[in-house]
């Protein structure tokens, strides 16, 4: 690991100071970082958003590509060409044995998220996930104590809270929420359209084909069900399964919700009454849907309305936060509170050993927004949630898809 790495490199390098003299880039000096400041960094996970999101991880700091993984062998060479030294696998637990390696960027679809994550931080490595964080909500809660138990840095791919934290109007709305002045809150935020749900609906009608030779489908299918492979199921449209994600929802919402989430001052909860319009889901695939309405303990409202199928949302208008909402004593307390502390990126965090901007917990409970909406249209009713103990309230079916079953032997 790193660290021994430190200790071997400084020992080795004092010790051959007495016989000769040592190049500038192996001790380190101006413009030079020394080797025993270099991270070892990896990539599993490697089409697609694979480089984008390694790309994002070793942003800010000294590292070399140490070794790639995917369960496309021919994916998993491609990438690790970019340096000579990098290890290929296509077993993500035979990469996370590398002690070379301290930084991973988990970019497979979401149904392997939770499990690599969770083995990534048990084998002491600090991870940068892309998003959604996971398939189901108990798997996110398994990642957040799995990294509160082994102490590593943990950041989802999506980074527009980053820009919301240094915004004075993001920071004073948050202030206002995290108060607790409003009461109830009338606050209405509304996303209208953007989430790609008819582009990334899925296809039921597929026929099995055969896989190619380099892909071992068996493990692409990991801890879900074994299902015949055809092309749609890889790729960006793996994402209109719900074996694998749960649609443009999934994805692209975690872009809108997650900053939306902090400048609420919802980090630390989710919603309490989750209530959809959409017709009859496909119990494979997802589809069309009109609008979700996923409405907070203190009345406080996010909608979806994707524009895309059926009805407008109409139940309430857009009603922003804002100072006029407050009497005079409320926003004395209000302006009386600290500006929330800065987000830490996840170079920053990595450096200082502390918790990054899109932290396990935030990242989980903007997974739960989307997981909750999906839900509320799967299931064609409106559901009642309890944020402390995530479980449905009086729902026993709604429950089953809190922890869904995975495939033997992966468990988490």
């Amino acid at each position: 690991m790193k660290s021994s790495r430190r200790k071997f490199l400084k020992t080795t390098a004092a010790t051959a100071a007495t016989f000769q003299i040592v190049p500038r880039h192996v001790i380190g000096g101006p413009g030079q970082t020394p080797p025993s400041e270099t991270y070892g960094a990896a990539l599993i996970g490697c089409g697609g958003r694979g480089p984008g999101t390694y790309g994002g991880m070793v942003r800010d700091l000294p590292t070399r590509l140490v070794a790639s993984c995917d369960v496309d062998k021919g994916r998993a060479e491609r990438f690790a060409s970019k340096d000579p030294n990098a290890k290929v696998y296509t077993d993500f637990r035979r990469l996370l044995e590398n002690p070379d390696v301290d930084l991973v960027a988990i970019a497979t679809p979401p149904h392997w998220h939770a499990l690599i994550s969770i083995a990534a931080a048990e084998a002491g490595k600090d991870v940068l996930c892309e998003k959604p964080m996971t398939r189901f909500i108990r798997e996110g809660r398994a990642v957040v104590e799995a990294f509160d138990r082994y102490k590593r840095v943990f950041q989802i791919g999506t980074f527009g809270r980053f820009g919301a934290s240094r915004s004075n109007n993001s920071k004073l709305v948050h202030k206002i929420m995290r108060s607790g002045v409003l009461s109830p809150n009338p606050g209405v935020h509304i996303k209208k359209g953007g989430l790609k749900i008819h582009q990334w609906s899925g296809n039921p009608g597929l026929k099995p084909r055969t896989p190619p030779d380099t892909l071992d489908w068996d493990l692409y299918c990991g801890p879900s069900p074994y299902k015949p492979f055809d092309g749609p199921r890889v790729g960006g449209t793996h994402r209109g399964y719900w074996d694998y994600e749960g649609g443009g929802l999934c994805d692209m919402g975690q872009h809108h919700f997650d900053p939306m989430q902090w400048i609420h001052g919802k980090d630390d909860t989710s919603p309490v009454t989750i209530e959809a319009h959409s017709p009859p889901s496909h119990p494979d695939v997802t589809g069309m849907w009109a609008w979700v309405e996923l409405i907070y303990a203190d009345g406080f409202r996010f909608v979806m309305d994707s524009t895309e199928w059926g009805p407008r949302y109409s139940r309430k208008q857009e009603q922003r936060i804002t100072p006029d909402l407050l009497t005079p004593k409320q926003l004395e307390k209000v302006n009386a509170m600290p500006d929330p502390e800065p987000l830490l990126t996840f170079a920053e965090a990595v450096k200082q050993r502390k918790k990054a901007g899109g932290h396990p917990e935030a990242a989980h409970r903007a997974a739960c927004i989307l997981h909750l909406a999906n839900l509320a249209i799967r299931l064609g009713r409106k559901l009642n949630y309890d944020p402390d103990k995530e479980v449905f309230i009086g729902d026993e079916e709604a429950n089953r898809f809190i922890d869904v079953p995975m495939r033997s032997p992966w468990h988490l």
